[in-house]
C-alpha cells in the first residue's frame, strides 16, 4: 500500500471521526505573515479555506513581479500541526512544515477546472497527509496525485510531487522559528513525470536533480515542460 492509498483510507475514516483542530495563535499568525512578506514577497490576496476540520489551511497568493515573473502560492496553517518525525531526526526540529508551489504568470487561479486547480489541490492534500497518516513529510519525499498514477489533469502528463527545500528571495533556505517555539520549515512542490519519479526511486533525489538544467530552478510548474528522464 502506497502513501496515497493510506491517505485515501484515512480520509474515509476521517468522515466518521472528528479530528482535533490544530491552529496558529493570533501572535503566531502575525509572525508568520511578516516572515512570508520578507522571504517570498508582499501579497494582498489569500484563498481562505471555508471548511477546516483539522488545520485551517489558507493559501497565500504572491503575485508575479519584474524580477520573479511567476505566482508563489504558500500555505498558511499546516505548521500548526506537529508531525510524527522519527526520533533519530529530533535534533533537526522538522516537526512543523508549510508548503510552496510556483505557477506561471499566465495561470488561471480563479478557475475551478482540474487543469487549473490541481496545484492548490495538491498543496491541500500534501499538507494533510501527516495528520491523516500519523507521519511526516520533508525534503526528498514524493507523493503521487492518486493511486492510479494518473496525470494531474488532461493538459499534462505530470503526475507526482517531489518536496524540495524552499528558497527565499535572498537565496537562503526558508525557515522561521516562532516565539512560541515552533520551527517552521518550508518545502517547495516540484511536479514530476512518472519516469522522473521512477529514476529518483531507483537512485536518489540528488541524482534526479542533476539531470535538470539550472534554468529549471526554482521549479515553476509548466504543464508541458521537458521530461528529463526519457
Amino acid at each position: 500500500m502506497g502513501l496515497f492509498d493510506i491517505f485515501k483510507k484515512k480520509k474515509v475514516q476521517k468522515e466518521e471521526t472528528k479530528y482535533p483542530e490544530y491552529l496558529y495563535s493570533e501572535r503566531e499568525l502575525d509572525e508568520y505573515e511578516a516572515y512570508i512578506k520578507k522571504a517570498f514577497g508582499k501579497y494582498e490576496k489569500v484563498f481562505h479555506e471555508i471548511v477546516s476540520p483539522d488545520i485551517h489551511l489558507d493559501v497565500i497568493i504572491i503575485p508575479p513581479s519584474d524580477e520573479e515573473d511567476y505566482y508563489k502560492l504558500v500555505t498558511m496553517g499546516a505548521g500548526a500541526y506537529t508531525m510524527n518525525v522519527p526520533s533519530e531526526l529530533e535534533q533537526y526540529e522538522l516537526e512543523h512544515a508549510e508548503y510552496v508551489i510556483y505557477l506561471p504568470k499566465e495561470w488561471n487561479l480563479e478557475s475551478n477546472a482540474q487543469k487549473d486547480y490541481w496545484p492548490i489541490g495538491m498543496l491541500k492534500q500534501i499538507a494533510r497527509i501527516p495528520i491523516y497518516c500519523n507521519t511526516w513529510l520533508g525534503f526528498g519525499h514524493t507523493v503521487h496525485g492518486d493511486e492510479k498514477q494518473s496525470p494531474f489533469a488532461e493538459n499534462t502528463m505530470l503526475n507526482s510531487i517531489l518536496l524540495l527545500n524552499a528558497v527565499g528571495m535572498d537565496g537562503e533556505m526558508c525557515e522561521v522559528k516562532l516565539k512560541s517555539g515552533k520551527h517552521i520549515h518550508f518545502y517547495q512542490l516540484m511536479a514530476l513525470y512518472q519516469e522522473e519519479l521512477d529514476y529518483k526511486l531507483k537512485t536518489n533525489v540528488e541524482e534526479l536533480l542533476n539531470r535538470f538544467p539550472d534554468e529549471e530552478f526554482p521549479p515553476v510548474v509548466y504543464p508541458n515542460r521537458k521530461n528529463y528522464c526519457i
